[in-house]
């Protein structure tokens, strides 16, 4: 096996036994990016100089590796990272350069990582397939004529390409657990407030949650265990025990309650999903899980809600880019308004300017309390959904996706088909609690399928070891996309 097909611990072992360098580790990525990237395109940019700089540093002062020391890594291009270009995807960004980290960039760089490269996204991560990016289309490395899904499709495919050891990601209503399962690797969208989302560039500031992207779910408790934690930049950031979360990675499940949601299966979830979902709930009854049938009975009224708010959000969050501060500017105008228009008009891009369109008719006045009041009160509903399922479950399972990943172009004329791509996804946002997705099976057409498990508020513990636990008995995890 070639090292970056390796997971994040099992290279820290190599590099621990004197089989490999850091800057082996480094170079092997860096190679992989020159051979496939043509084929995947999921950098925006890459750092390679001062990458193979810091891994020089690490062999020359015989540092030892641990966690995530010189581990090579993919930052999804809407965290700022200092001096270097920043720009959600976005042509109203182009060529933006932070004067600060994010604290994720700051962490990781305290824990020894080595930020690779920015990754593709959706402009301002609104989309459930990366083809709204301002400067290229990702592909899925499974087959590259397919998405990688959406927002962090770039996040993802460079994971699944073995372009980085692991990548961050952003999930506002799915945007890590959907590309994850296209791509067939592991994500996590934790609770919300648990990792700080200072230096995020914001669409939807009570839905937005950092989170990792990785090839099993051990590289994952790993990531998890640098970035999250308390933050005093970030209002939102909860104060709470600190935990080694690879302390919970134990095969043994025997008692845990398992909640299926009857509504997660029904019309319009494609067949292959749901005959590898419910082997997954097979594999878990052999593991000693007990399984609850369960209801979600709000979940029809999910989607609807989610787009309501994060337009409301976004429209909001968005106002700053005028073409004054910074970013993007009209070359030619007439006064101080037009310069606004023209600047908004050229620099954003369809699918950003719908939802922004949406948003601001959801707040204005006459229309507020007929829809974003009405979607604050369904997502109470959905809240309350979630906590009534936990009084009697440890976890709740279901599918991450309808369907596997989708032909690029075959649905980017019809946006509300692809919303529903987040169906499963997005009441875990709403409700502010964890969920992961794993890969669970493939198709026939031999694309990833992904299982959700969705947990407790800060519940992650519980999360991570009951996905280890199938991960351990299965092998779906270890295969690898050829390219």
């Amino acid at each position: 096996m070639e090292l970056f097909d390796l997971t994040l611990h099992d290279t820290v072992d190599l590099i621990n036994k004197k089989e490999v360098g850091y800057k082996d580790v480094v170079q092997a990525y860096l190679k992989r990016i020159d051979d496939v990237e043509d084929k995947v395109n999921s950098t925006l940019k890459i750092m390679g100089e001062e990458a193979l700089e810091k891994a020089e540093n690490l062999d020359k002062n015989g540092i030892q590796a641990k966690g995530l020391m010189g581990i090579p890594y993919g930052l999804k291009d809407n965290m700022c990272t200092m001096d270097v270009e920043t720009t959600c995807a976005s042509k109203i960004l182009y060529n933006f350069k932070p004067p600060y980290n994010a604290t994720v960039v700051e962490k990781l760089e305290q824990a020894g990582s080595i930020v690779l490269a920015k990754m593709n996204m959706d402009e301002f991560a609104m989309g459930s397939s990366t083809e709204n990016s301002s400067f290229k289309k990702t592909h899925n490395p499974w087959d590259i004529d397919r998405v990688p899904g959406g927002s962090s499709g770039g996040s993802a495919a460079c994971v699944a390409a073995g372009e980085a050891a692991f990548a961050l990601g952003t999930d506002t209503g799915g945007s890590i657990r959907q590309p994850a399962s296209f791509c067939g690797v592991v994500g996590l969208k934790p609770t919300y407030g648990m990792v700080s989302r200072y230096g995020l560039i914001a669409f939807a500031s009570s839905l937005d949650q950092i989170g990792p992207m990785t090839k099993d779910v051990e590289d994952c408790a790993i990531v998890l265990n640098a970035i999250s934690g308390h933050d005093d930049k970030d209002s939102t950031s909860v104060v709470t025990e600190k935990k080694d979360f690879t302390n919970y990675l134990t095969k043994d499940i025997k008692g845990l309650k398992i909640g299926v949601p009857k509504e997660y299966f029904q019309e319009g979830l494609n067949n292959e999903v749901e005959q590898s979902v419910r082997e997954a709930i097979k594999v878990y009854k052999d593991l000693g899980a007990e399984i609850i049938e369960t209801s979600l009975p709000t979940t029809e009224y999910a989607l609807s809600a989610y787009y309501i708010i994060s337009s409301a959000e976004a429209s909001s969050n968005l106002a700053r880019y005028d073409g004054i501060r910074y970013g993007y500017r009209a070359e030619d105008f007439d006064g101080l308004v037009d310069l606004y228009k023209k600047s908004r008009s050229e620099g954003f891009g369809s699918e950003v300017k719908r939802r922004i369109m949406l948003g601001t008719y959801a707040l204005s006045s006459g229309y507020y309390d007929a829809y974003y009041k009405k979607a604050l009160q369904v997502r109470t509903l959905i809240k309350e959904d979630f906590d009534n399922v936990f009084k009697t479950c440890d976890v709740i399972l279901s599918p991450t996706c309808p369907t596997t990943s989708f032909k690029l172009g075959e649905k980017s004329n019809d946006p509300l088909e692809m919303y529903l791509s987040d169906i499963y996804t997005v009441p875990v946002n709403i409700a502010g609690v964890p969920g992961i997705s794993i890969p669970c099976g493939f198709d026939s057409e031999g694309l990833p399928i992904g299982l959700q498990l969705i947990g407790k508020a800060f519940g992650e513990d519980t999360l991570l070891k009951a996905s280890y636990a199938f991960e351990q008995a299965t092998d779906y995890h270890k295969r690898r996309a050829s390219l």
